[in-house]
């Protein structure tokens, strides 16, 4: 596959249904089953002599599952063995799909060793789990699941083939046990699974393996794919990164920022500071008077509206003379504070594009206001972590395990763009697409990590709105630039050091270096 097909494919997710039909047709148009076993397998143990040569892991022990995960699995065995390992196999079922069972005879004609008992694999430098791939849906129980907890409590490596066993495809949900690889490689590919929190534990570090799909049979069973992967380069498209030498302020955009109280000061300044780093051309910030002071030594370029406030330190109402529709965007809520209400009522009767996060939902969710969202005509985005999710979607709280279903449900309940918090954060439409960062760091699970999140989105789509890119488009551009940020400020400063603050100053630096890769 050339690397133009190579990109395409980085951006699809499948589901186990998607992936079987488009096995099928692959097979169907005269791809032998036992040759792409073989290429599979091939290719995996090839990978794997690479990550661990014989002078690091000897002795490496193989799970073999009765399906085609097993065939590959035998595969790689009869490969290693060849190439100087010794290799243990662990079977813990007899009945064998066909021509699994053909690859287990010849195993057995090689001398390779087999077992029923999961404990021969104990002595063994290096485990491959190829037990289960995708389309599993029922639990795992009796002695595999037994065996799969022991081998769990051992300290070798495992590396999984296509999915850990026990994880569903689609929601990545653990049926019963699952095997926890340290890494995974993923055939051809992306699945569901690896786009969901609740697998990740299981899958280690993910890699795909590249089988050579037909890039035409991909695209004839997805279509138009619903559940995307953010890429770099998808995510940096939207930026107007070469200006016009003509421009000005006025056109790269004007950001409202509405945030802050007596008791969130520090959110205030997070939220402003990613704003600037936006690029925005014009950034007000509304606060509380009594922050008014702190904004202009922070941001002295930014044009800050001291309001009134309530004896609680929370803005009371906007000044006088504001008049919402000369912004491009308004974003609000990061430290608000559950009494600026009159506040966030105000602009949701406004007609810009708005940006409502943390006090800003959780007013939205408690005054019963969602049905208000749905009538706004200009675009609305909500960026609720899973707690404010639940108060804002009390219908789809049950759905979070699977979050790809419970943003997309949520969208079109809402008919906004909802970006939903988490380890790999999800993003719909009203249409139902999404969008799937995969790729973040837990050293963002810090407090005013959303608020910088808000800021860098806010002054994206304030400029976005100027030269008309989608929301959507910016939601996916804000998302990725914060996470690689905060991978970036990790790997200098490590998961420990990205405090909030550090975060906004690795914004350039982390964009700058991915435009020169670029």
């Amino acid at each position: 596959m050339n690397v133009l097909q190579l990109e395409q494919i980085q951006h699809f997710a499948v589901t186990a249904n998607q992936m079987a039909e488009i096995e099928a047709r692959v097979f169907a148009a005269g791809m032998p089953v036992a040759a792409l076993m073989e290429k599979v397998g091939g290719l995996l143990a090839q990978r794997i002599q690479a990550l661990y040569p014989r002078s690091q892991a000897s002795h490496i022990g193989i799970l073999v599952g009765p399906g085609h995960n097993g065939g590959d699995a035998l595969v790689v065995a009869r490969e290693l063995h060849f190439r100087g390992y010794k290799v243990t196999l662990y079977q813990p079922l007899t009945k064998l799909k066909q021509l699994t069972d053909h690859h287990a005879q010849y195993a057995a004609s090689l001398g390779i060793p087999c077992s029923d008992q999961f404990t021969a694999l104990e002595t063994c430098d290096l485990l491959i789990d190829g037990l289960f791939g995708y389309g599993l849906t029922r639990a795992l129980e009796g002695a595999i699941a037994d065996a799969i907890n022991q081998i769990n409590q051992w300290t070798q490596p495992i590396l999984s083939i296509d999915l850990p066993s026990g994880i569903h495809t689609d929601t990545g949900e653990a049926l019963g046990t699952a095997v926890r690889a340290d890494r995974t490689f993923c055939l051809g590919l992306w699945k569901l699974a690896f786009l969901q929190d609740q697998a990740l534990k299981y899958i280690g570090t993910a890699e795909l393996i590249d089988i050579d799909l037909p890039l035409a049979e991909i695209q004839t069973v997805l279509g138009t794919s619903e559940v995307h992967r953010i890429t770099a380069k998808t995510a940096i498209a939207p930026l107007s990164i070469a200006r016009s030498p003509t421009t000005h302020k006025y056109k790269q955009g004007h950001l409202l920022l509405i945030c802050g109280s007596r008791q969130y000061m520090g959110a205030a300044v997070l939220t402003s500071l990613a704003a600037r780093a936006s690029g925005v051309g014009m950034l007000s910030i509304a606060v509380p008077e009594s922050l008014k002071s702190i904004l202009i030594a922070q941001l002295p370029d930014a044009l800050t509206l001291g309001c009134v406030e309530d004896e609680s330190g929370a803005i009371a109402q906007l000044p006088d003379e504001t008049d919402l529709s000369k912004y491009s965007v308004i974003a609000c809520g990061p430290g608000l504070t559950q009494n600026a209400d009159s506040v966030v009522e105000q602009v949701l009767a406004s007609d810009r594009p708005l940006v409502l996060d943390a006090d800003g939902l959780n007013i939205l969710a408690n005054q019963a206001r969602m049905p208000q969202i749905a009538q706004r005509q200009a675009p609305t985005i909500l960026t609720p972590h899973p707690g404010e999710f639940k108060r804002l979607f009390p219908n789809l709280g049950e759905q979070l395990g699977d979050r790809i279903t419970a943003v997309r449900s949520a969208a079109q309940q809402s008919k906004a763009v909802v970006l939903l918090k988490g380890a790999r954060v999800a993003i719909a439409n009203s249409q139902g697409i999404v969008w799937v960062n995969p790729e973040s760091t837990p050293a963002l699970a810090r407090g005013g990590s959303g608020d910088v999140l808000t800021g860098l989105l806010g002054g994206l789509l304030a400029q976005a709105i100027a030269h008309s890119t989608s929301a959507e488009a910016i939601v996916q551009t804000a998302t990725w630039w914060h996470a690689q940020a905060g991978i970036q400020a990790a790997q200098e400063r490590t998961e420990f050091g990205v405090d909030a603050h550090t975060l906004t100053q690795f914004l350039i630096p982390t964009l700058r270096s991915h435009l020169e890769r670029l």
